[in-house]
């Protein structure tokens, strides 16, 4: 077992960051430009995290006083006061920092008017940044690794060229171990290992951790998180070791049941699950959901049990899976099953791969959805009752289920709460069944940290000289803004990169 205290170490720098993402990149870039010398370390082959996997929004506020209203009702008294303020406070400069960010290689910026997903106080003083293009930079053939959506690769390009512009020592496949700290309690450094053993490199103003959640942790999310199995949508490299490391020196933990997923599909092949088709988010009562779902999910008794589809199903969209019988002590829901028919399975391709890993090969789901048939992810069958043998539910109770939500499709209205005009009979066969779970985009769970990104311990002091950034112990405690996470990369890596390197030198 790794010393938590050392004589001396294998090699020195002022600031250590372990993880590159979004928030690592960001906290080296400010901790450098502070004047410290900065080690960005990542442990896994290829840099991005999970950020270079997603959309690449950043949610900025128009209005700071709206938006910290609407941070306060979404958080429902999981996160402090003044926590949420220096927040907002930091939101505000984002727009400003991002625009110096580009000039580095003359990417332009997309502005979009986008409100929260919830119709909070504040929920309309809000928009979203986003880089449109780079001038020569392909994402396909220059992160050929990272299997992403539109926006995450334009924005980790930005970031990772100011990294190199900067001279900025960062180093791939480095995993850190545990943290060091002197008989004082204080941080000094990490172990860090290369895969030619552990060394002990000094970190003499302080240590930033941004290396994710636990996202492919099943063990830990077995003891947080009710539901069970979860499968990652994006990253095996997050595995909780911030978590580790940090309750390894008495950080209390916040937010660990909160996680930001949704259902989706299960290839044999691969490690991450396969997310279902990202329809529009809308916001009950102010925009209205207009894209047709072509589903319902039933459980194994044959019988629906949720709205398939909420405003923000990215984010909720495996809550309603979350239950447990406790006459079995089993999860009916998990896995449930997706029902359409042909008609449906014509409207669009109903998966959509993104993960960040060279060790796997891209798999495309097809536009008709009928290599997913061939291939055994989608079952066929020409009658109701064939979907229910495959189910092994009654069939009666089935046919009755789909009876209800075609006489439902029909009225308009659904006593589950899907939006009408997402509403799709289920009426021409041949029909279409496929295994669903619950699958997790990022956790929100992990260290308590103060206004200044310093991790906290049980009983309300900092642990000196100790940082995080971006989603470890994130803020988000309750529901989640859309673009959030990101902007927290943003938000956390400039307060935890200024505060760690402005730490006296040891």
């Amino acid at each position: 077992m790794l010393s938590k205290t050392v004589d001396a170490f294998d090699e020195a720098f002022d600031v250590i960051v372990v993880g590159y993402g979004f928030g690592g990149a960001v906290a080296a870039i400010n901790a450098h430009d502070a004047g410290a010398k900065v080690l960005l370390a990542e442990k896994m082959p290829n840099p991005g995290g999970i950020s270079i996997c997603s959309g690449g929004g950043l949610r900025l506020p128009h209005d700071q006083d709206g938006t910290l209203a609407y941070l306060k009702a979404t958080n429902d008294g999981t996160t402090p006061d003044n926590v949420l303020e220096t927040f907002v406070d930091e939101m505000i400069q984002i727009d400003d920092y991002v625009q110096d960010l580009i000039k580095v290689n003359g990417a332009r910026i997309k502005r979009t008017e986008r409100p929260g997903n919830y119709t909070f106080p504040g929920y309309d003083k809000m928009y979203f940044l986003q880089i449109d293009d780079i001038p020569g930079f392909e994402p396909k053939r220059d992160y050929a690794y990272a299997n992403a959506l539109s926006g995450g690769p334009y924005m980790f390009k930005v970031l990772q060229d100011n990294i190199a512009s900067r001279g900025i020592e960062e180093r791939l496949g480095v995993s850190a171990k545990r943290l060091i700290t002197d008989g004082t309690g204080t941080v000094t450094g990490v172990w860090l290992d290369d895969g030619g053993g552990p060394k002990a490199v000094e970190a003499k103003c302080g240590v930033i951790l941004a290396c994710g959640g636990f996202e492919h942790a099943p063990e830990m999310q077995r003891q947080y998180w009710q539901i069970n199995p979860v499968y990652t949508a994006a990253f095996v490299g997050n595995t909780g070791d911030g978590i580790r490391m940090t309750t390894d020196l008495g950080a209390d933990l916040w937010h660990m049941w909160h996680f930001h997923g949704t259902y989706g599909f299960r290839h044999p092949d691969l490690p991450f699950a396969i997310r279902t088709k990202r329809l529009p988010d809308w916001v009950p009562g102010v925009r209205e959901a207009e894209a047709p779902m072509s589903w319902i999910l039933v459980g194994r008794n044959g019988r629906r049990f949720m709205n398939e589809y909420d405003p923000y199903m990215q984010d909720t969209g495996h809550r309603g899976m979350d239950r447990v019988d406790p006459m079995q002590m089993g999860q009916p829901y998990v896995p449930c099953y997706m029902i359409l028919d042909d008609e449906g399975r014509a409207l669009y391709p109903l998966g959509q791969t993104m993960f960040n890993d060279s060790a796997y090969e891209n798999y495309e789901w097809s536009q008709d959805n009928l290599k997913e048939v061939q291939n055994g992810m989608i079952k066929k069958a020409d009658s109701i009752g064939e979907l229910a043998e495959m189910i092994g539910c009654d069939p009666e109770e089935l046919d009755a289920s789909v009876d209800r939500w075609n006489v439902s499709c029909d009225s308009g209205s659904d006593d589950l709460g899907r939006p009408p005009k997402s509403m799709v009979p289920l009426r021409k066969p041949p029909f279409y069944l496929a295994e669903v779970w619950p699958c997790v985009s990022n956790t929100q769970g992990g260290p308590v940290h103060d206004e200044k990104r310093r991790v906290i311990n049980a009983y309300g002091e900092p642990i000196p000289r100790l940082y995080t950034a971006g989603e470890l112990g994130g803020i988000w405690g309750s529901l989640y803004l859309s673009g959030g996470n990101l902007t927290e990369c943003f938000v956390s890596g400039r307060i935890a990169g200024r505060g760690a390197a402005g730490e006296a030198a040891r």
